[in-house]
């Protein structure tokens, strides 16, 4: 008979159990968020424990969607991000806050979905389509059943949006009056595997070459267009070291022909798209305080749980030091978000305080998770470990939504009255 080999003592790594809330609100910064707004977090939570840390380690590392809980997500009514939807509860800025944090705690691919579905491409249909189509599309897409992509970016316009190339003319086509898209997209979340896509187009005037008739104003319009129609192609970006749970496209649209009703009739200047992003960068600040907590409770589960020398981590002098220097930082993020959160549903946020929000939060993030992953060592870099997947994650979440240096200089033009990009 065949012994087992014995396990032999320091030589087997034990399990370490580092995906535990820690409910972390050191100095009080949500101490008087109502109650619904609290129940509301809570249950973001409860969905992250149960239903995204179990999964998503496999999802992230072969890069795939997880559809299924997109499922789940808008079973609990999650997947609007807090936008309005007729018929539906009406959510505070400080509750889809706690909420976006939450879920980033989770996965930043998972609160991404929420915010592109959400965010950007639902808030744009509620905030500037017409009454049919927010009758058409907003609770279909509150429910899951229409995915929808919210495409701005374009491969050589990213940070100067507003300069975007990406044309649409009025044409009528077999006696039907529409525009006629034509253009590239870049980094376009549900692009290939969504139902429409809100895309950002310049109206222009006369087309010699069609003999069309209108005219156009130079502006920035937004239009719904369908992903299935003719000429409008996606390719999943791959090769990415960041958010590999949701797939991001880059969009050819090659004479698109869209009816006169897929044009959003509130949407007609690139004030609409900033509207947009206005609100969403202060959901983009949130998740980077949910992912800097994430990193935090890690290392503060492995400093106890990990033996060296004879003893844990955490009765280190260094350790605690830097379990300290990280408390600051999340501390710090949680202060300023939940103030702006307030001043928003106080009606008084300005664009540069949001701005000043996401500038912050998601530099500070950075620095949290660096830590964190230093302090783990070489199990630092392993999925299961949780820092690892964040550490990337907020990589992505520093860059869109607005990079660092188009952040700081929204605030400097404010700081100064002198514009140094536009």
């Amino acid at each position: 008979m065949t012994r087992p080999a014995p396990v032999m003592p320091g030589v087997t790594a034990p399990d370490y159990d580092l995906s535990q809330p820690l409910d972390l609100d050191y100095v009080g910064a949500f101490a008087d968020v109502a109650p619904e707004e609290r129940a509301h977090q809570l249950a973001v939570r409860e969905f992250v424990q149960d239903e995204v840390l179990p999964v998503i380690d496999g999802y992230w590392e072969r890069a795939e969607v997880p559809f299924e809980l997109v499922k789940k997500l808008a079973e609990r009514d999650f997947l609007r991000d807090g936008v309005d939807v007729p018929g539906r509860p009406r959510v505070s800025f400080m509750a889809e806050g706690l909420a976006s944090m939450e879920m980033s705690r989770g996965d930043g691919s998972v609160a991404t979905i929420c915010g592109v579905q959400g965010g950007l491409a639902l808030r744009s249909i509620v905030m500037h389509g017409s009454p049919e189509q927010v009758e058409r599309y907003a609770e279909p897409m509150a429910r899951g059943e229409i995915l929808g992509a919210f495409a701005l970016t374009e491969p050589t316009h990213g940070s100067d949006s507003v300069s975007l190339e990406t044309t649409a003319r009025r044409e009528t086509r077999d006696g039907v009056e529409g525009y006629v898209i034509d253009g590239e997209k870049k980094w376009i979340g549900f692009g290939s595997c969504g139902d429409i896509t809100v895309v950002w187009a310049r109206l222009v005037g006369d087309d010699p070459s069609t003999g069309s008739g209108g005219t156009g104003d130079n502006q920035v319009h937004g239009f719904v267009v369908p992903q299935d129609a003719p000429g409008y192609t996606a390719t999943t970006i791959e090769g990415k070291v960041s958010l590999r749970a949701i797939w991001q496209a880059h969009i050819a649209l090659d004479d698109v022909f869209v009816p006169a009703d897929a044009a959003l009739p509130g949407a007609t200047s690139f004030k609409a798209t900033a509207a947009v992003l206005f609100a969403t960068r202060l959901a983009v600040a949130w998740s980077a305080v949910g992912h800097a907590v994430a990193c935090y409770e890690s290392a503060v589960a492995y400093a106890t749980q990990r033996i060296q020398f004879g003893r844990p981590l955490a009765k280190n002098q260094m350790v605690q030091e830097r379990l300290t220097r990280m408390l600051s930082l999340v501390t710090q993020m949680q202060l300023l978000v939940a103030q702006v959160a307030r001043l928003a549903d106080a009606g008084t946020l300005t664009g540069e305080q949001a701005s000043l929000a996401k500038y912050t939060t998601t530099r500070q993030a950075r620095e949290v998770a660096a830590v964190a992953r230093d302090m783990l060592g070489g199990n630092g870099i392993l999925l299961g470990n949780r820092v690892a997947r964040h550490f990337a994650d907020i990589e992505a979440l520093h860059t869109y939504e607005g990079t660092e240096s188009m952040q700081a200089l929204i605030v400097g033009r404010d700081i100064t009255g002198v514009s140094a990009f536009a």
